[in-house]
């Protein structure tokens, strides 16, 4: 009797250690780790919350810190996905692959205060170049402007310097420029300062500060789509090699129908 009642201790034991493993196995929580441009920043914690409502086993974080910190996480295997707010270079892209999640417009913002509302490329390059300090000199009120510019390893300072001064080859924007370290310390600048000026994305353009027409076309989900607004970047996701596992289902459920509607909620323009 006592040998039976130890077998079936036994057997009771293996039972609940069996259903705990199944159990534990079964509710394992997948972790991505996103990080890097602050610019696509806000469009990758929509994304996030929006996944992980339907996917509860996946915990995905999100920081920012910049597009050169979004590249390095990703090359030193920190991060599952890097962030990243311009065209990649070729001396940039060894071993590492690109996911176009979305357009976005780089927006040249003043104070709400400003009479300003539309600026040539040639103006802007004359601004922030520091050729032209006045705002009487493009239609305003007289003034000296102030420029407001993003970090060296922005993609967002990148990409303007690309589209707008020329190339590294082109203007360099003025050296008594204020440096700010992410979008939504540019853009607190410019609320604060009626003569300021400075350049955001679209994703994160609301009514705190101004949109600049250029070449009088207005930056909007519609002319980034149609090409008329020039001054636009790729938003894109980067791994080290092939995404796989849960990173790669994220980025693929990113590119779907379904993720790319929060993209466009997000404010940035969808690629599909």
């Amino acid at each position: 009797m006592e040998r039976k009642y130890i077998i079936g201790i036994i057997i009771l034991l293996v039972i609940i250690v069996g259903a705990y493993m199944v159990f534990a196995g079964g509710n394992k929580q997948e972790r991505i780790t996103i990080a890097g441009s602050t610019s696509v920043q806000p469009v990758a914690e929509k994304l996030a919350q929006a996944y992980m409502q339907k996917h509860p086993n996946v915990k995905i974080t999100v920081q920012g810190g910049g597009s050169a910190v979004g590249l390095k996480s990703v090359q030193d295997g920190t991060a599952d996905i890097g962030t990243y707010s311009s065209k990649l270079k070729d001396n940039e892209s060894a071993g590492i692959t690109s996911y176009e999640i979305a357009k976005d417009g780089i927006v040249v913002v003043v104070n709400n205060a400003n009479s300003v509302s539309d600026l040539t490329t040639n103006q802007t390059m004359g601004i922030f170049g520091g050729n032209i300090t006045d705002w009487s000199a493009v239609g305003g009120s007289s003034g000296t402007i102030n420029v407001i510019t993003r970090e060296e390893g922005s993609g967002t300072r990148d990409a303007f310097i690309s589209l707008v001064m020329g190339g590294k080859n082109g203007t360099a924007i003025l050296k008594t420029a204020v440096v700010q370290s992410s979008t939504e310390a540019v853009k607190q600048s410019v609320k604060g300062d009626p003569n300021a000026i400075g350049y955001i994305s679209l994703a994160d353009l609301n009514g705190d500060v101004k949109a600049v027409k250029i070449n009088g076309v207005t930056p909007s989900e519609q002319t980034i789509s149609d090409g008329t607004y020039k001054i636009q970047r790729p938003f894109l996701f980067l791994t080290k090699g092939q995404a796989k596992g849960a990173t790669l289902d994220f980025i693929n459920w990113v590119l779907s129908p379904e993720g790319q509607a929060i993209v466009k909620e997000a404010g940035a323009v969808p690629e599909k």
